[in-house]
């Protein structure tokens, strides 16, 4: 589980959700709030908002990569905003992929980076301002950040796992969800379903009660896996690791040993050559996340690297017409704001 994230948040609800009942219910309030009066900065390009409702991996940063892929098939040229879980930019900064690190900007903005110019930063009006003035960026994805409020969002899409949901359907500390449902569905564009399960039925209807559009889309193991009669130790440290062992297991890979970490985790050295020995001693390979593989790129030694196996995933959306869908009605919602003033 993420470590944001205690087990029961994905259990039913029992007393530790009751105790918690108060401060869930002050917390609801405040977030609600927040997100009503915030005063929103209008930025000079079209913002597309890939977001959840909760704390916890929901698959946000290959949909954003996704949605970046198409944007630049369009002629667009995208660019991504992100906070950088843990990074340590008092400024606004640009990812360099050659030189920066996860720990000093984040193992995600590291991710994206290889695909379109990154602001790192808590100030996403800045961070935009630097992609449109320094890089040429005229559409901006923004990874994360929709209940932050601070800038203009022309389409939020709010991304939710099938198999874990919402949760217990409770707001923080009591549960996973970052503020009520219904609060947060009054500035969702559309909710996209990731994956297979059942879990995320209920808030789905609810989306569409509200008039919201209904997306759905899947990961896949990136064509160049070749996983198939391996066997492995697989470690990671993201929301949800269980759903890349079953990602290896999908691609062909055997699994003899699982080795789940805290979501963001970096690696300590103790922590590497225990898996390394382990790998080692059972005859197996060692595999990981590619989140994983960019916290390691600058904490693991070269040997370690060069025994590991990172398994790339894609976003694959159900209906292929809706990447172009999304990307043209945030540039219809743009051209609108931009038509009123």
């Amino acid at each position: 589980m993420a470590s944001e994230a205690p087990p029961f948040w994905w259990e039913e609800p029992d007393w530790r959700v009751l105790a918690l009942s108060p401060l869930s219910a002050i917390y609801a309030a405040a977030a609600g709030r927040g997100m009503r009066r915030a005063k929103r900065e209008k930025i000079e390009a079209p913002v597309l908002c890939i977001g959840n409702f909760t704390v916890g991996g929901t698959g946000k940063t290959p949909v954003a990569i996704a949605l970046a892929e198409q944007a630049r098939r369009m002629h667009l040229k995208p660019g991504f905003l992100s906070r950088g879980h843990g990074g340590s930019f008092a400024e606004p900064h640009v990812v360099d992929i050659d030189h920066d690190s996860a720990r000093h900007v984040g193992d995600e903005p590291l991710l994206l980076a290889e695909h379109a110019p990154v602001a790192v930063t808590p100030n996403r009006a800045a961070g935009a301002r630097l992609l449109l003035e320094r890089h040429g960026c005229d559409f901006l994805i923004m990874d994360d950040g929709f209940q932050s409020a601070r800038i203009h969002i022309d389409y939020a899409l709010v991304v939710v796992d099938a198999r874990y949901g919402i949760g217990n359907g409770r707001v923080i500390p009591g549960g996973p969800l970052r503020a009520k449902v219904v609060d947060q569905l009054v500035f969702t564009s559309g909710l996209l379903k990731m994956g297979e399960g059942t879990a995320a039925d209920a808030v789905v209807r609810q989306a569409a009660r509200a008039g919201r559009p209904i997306f759905e889309a899947h990961t896949k193991p990136n064509g160049k896996a070749g996983l198939a009669g391996k066997r492995f130790l697989a470690f990671a440290g993201i929301g949800h690791p269980d759903k890349f062992f079953d990602t290896v297991r999908e691609a062909g890979g055997e699994l003899a040993l699982t080795r789940p970490f805290p979501d963001h985790h970096f690696y300590a050295e103790d922590e590497l050559a225990e898996l390394a020995a382990t790998a080692r001693a059972e005859g197996v390979g060692l595999i990981t996340t590619a989140k994983d593989a960019a916290r390691l790129r600058h904490g693991a030694t070269q040997d370690f690297l060069d025994r590991l196996e990172v398994l790339e995933i894609d976003t694959v959306f159900e209906l292929d017409n809706v990447p172009e869908r999304i990307i043209n009605e945030t540039l219809d919602a743009w051209r609108q704001r931009k038509l009123k003033g």
